[in-house]
């Protein structure tokens, strides 16, 4: 792991693995959204989930461009703007190196919003606070990697998935295509 410095500070100390997407692979199924919303409800259940009030918020968005869908979610970013602008310190970084929001110290004014430039962070009406993703903590990977069905959604190292990408590159190219990403 290798380490850098940031605006705040704090030592980034560069996570092992994060989440890639291979954009020619999603169908725009929704799964994803679905199975973090589900992660970050009470029950954990996805009929609980449907009943709760307030709704589970999910923090990842397939979001529609022509006949393209692509995932994009928080990218827990090396310079993290957000975590900077958090003027209470309710977005920092964990021991694994990826940037988290305490909900019990957010007080929902929007600086993180307004600064995320991939606009992943949303404010939770009901509550008054801000959501992003934490990469499901309490699980061995995210719940919208593990509920893809295409696996357009990968949690891997840099390295590997850069591979993986290369290999698919050289392949297609020995067959005279084009690479749908990594297999």
């Amino acid at each position: 792991m290798t380490s850098t410095h940031t605006e705040a500070g704090a030592a980034r100390v560069v996570a092992p693995s994060e989440i890639y997407v291979v954009p020619a692979r999603c169908t725009g199924c929704r799964s994803c959204e679905m199975a973090c919303a589900v992660e970050h409800s009470q029950s954990k259940s996805l009929y609980g989930a449907i009943t709760e009030t307030p709704a589970p918020r999910r923090r990842i968005y397939v979001e529609a461009v022509d006949t393209v869908a692509v995932p994009v979610a928080c990218r827990h970013c090396d310079e993290a703007f957000c975590a900077n602008a958090c003027i209470t310190g309710a977005i920092r970084r964990d021991a694994r190196g990826f940037v988290i929001l305490d909900e019990s110290r957010c007080i929902g004014c929007n600086s993180c919003i307004m600064l995320c430039p991939f606009g992943v962070i949303q404010k939770d009406e009901a509550r008054h606070v801000a959501v992003k993703c934490d990469l499901c903590p309490d699980l061995p990977g995210p719940a919208c990697v593990s509920a893809c069905p295409t696996d357009a959604l990968r949690f891997e190292e840099a390295g590997d998935f850069a591979r993986a990408r290369r290999k698919a590159t050289a392949t297609a190219g020995a067959a005279g295509g084009t690479p749908a990403g990594p297999a």
